[in-house]
């Protein structure tokens, strides 16, 4: 069991090396995603900004940040699955199977490479949240909390996404469904407030894992708005934001991760 796991170690992070390098030669995609997390930050928070009104007079920018920050975990979706059936269709996991090395190293070395990009890539969203008045009210340390779930919603994703990379096998394909990702982020809470929409609606919003998340985020960084996202007749997600967040990753995790390197691993990705 050592050896085994020493092996998908050590070839994972040659595979994450690779996967480092590529998204260094080609920065394409994670411009793309930076730079329309940017935009929504300035369209959401001042053009719909002054129509949204919050309880006890809360800035909108300030509630709308940790949504943003949760948007780009969620992206996780969008940049493996396009990044993996790249791979599948260009024939490239094929010269890898025929390498003597695990075959969880080259789906793990791409999650990830994804998920050290991401970390790069809140830093600039963070820096712009502060200017535009956002601020991290209850200290370093459940900041760091909130830091570290969005990696681990991010990994989380990012393996969902090379699974269905590996099944669609397309580029142009993955292409257009990661597209849908956005759908993800508007059918949740992370740019408006669950409680004013219609009951059905209402609910699948808030058993959103994105919910989850930016609900999370926004009590960790000391955002939450009293009486919003936990108010009356609110799912339990919203109530236990954290713990929902960490379960949500977790199954996410769980389910994907073994569906991916199965995948891969078969010979017909």
């Amino acid at each position: 069991m050592t050896t085994i796991a020493y092996d998908i170690a050590y070839d994972g992070w040659a595979m994450l090396g690779r996967h480092a390098r590529r998204m260094r030669r080609a920065p394409a995609l994670f411009v793309l995603t930076q730079v329309m997390a940017l935009a929504m930050l300035l369209f959401f928070g001042y053009v719909f900004g002054s129509a949204v009104a919050l309880p006890g007079g809360a800035g909108y920018r300030a509630y709308l940040v940790p949504g943003l920050l949760a948007a780009t975990a969620v992206n996780g979706l969008m940049t493996g699955m396009m990044q993996a059936a790249q791979d599948a269709q260009r024939g490239v996991m094929d010269r890898f199977r025929t390498l003597p090395m695990s075959r969880a190293a080259v789906p793990l070395g791409q999650a990830a490479a994804d998920v050290l990009t991401m970390a790069v890539g809140l830093v600039p969203l963070a820096l712009a949240g502060l200017a535009v008045g956002w601020r991290i009210e209850d200290g370093a340390a459940p900041a760091l909390a909130a830091f570290g779930l969005l990696l681990l919603f991010r990994f989380a994703t990012v393996w969902a996404g090379i699974y269905v990379g590996l099944v669609l096998k397309d580029e142009a394909a993955a292409g257009q469904l990661g597209s849908t990702t956005f759908f993800l982020t508007l059918l949740s809470s992370a740019y408006i407030p669950t409680a004013g929409m219609t009951g059905w609606l209402r609910t699948v919003a808030e058993w959103n894992p994105v919910s989850a998340v930016v609900a999370a985020c926004r009590e960790l960084f000391g955002n939450t708005v009293p009486g919003l996202d936990d108010a009356p007749g609110a799912a339990w997600p919203m109530t236990h934001p954290v713990t929902a967040a960490l379960g949500w990753s977790l199954l996410l995790t769980a389910v994907f991760a073994p569906l991916a390197v199965r995948r891969y691993g078969r010979g017909d990705a």
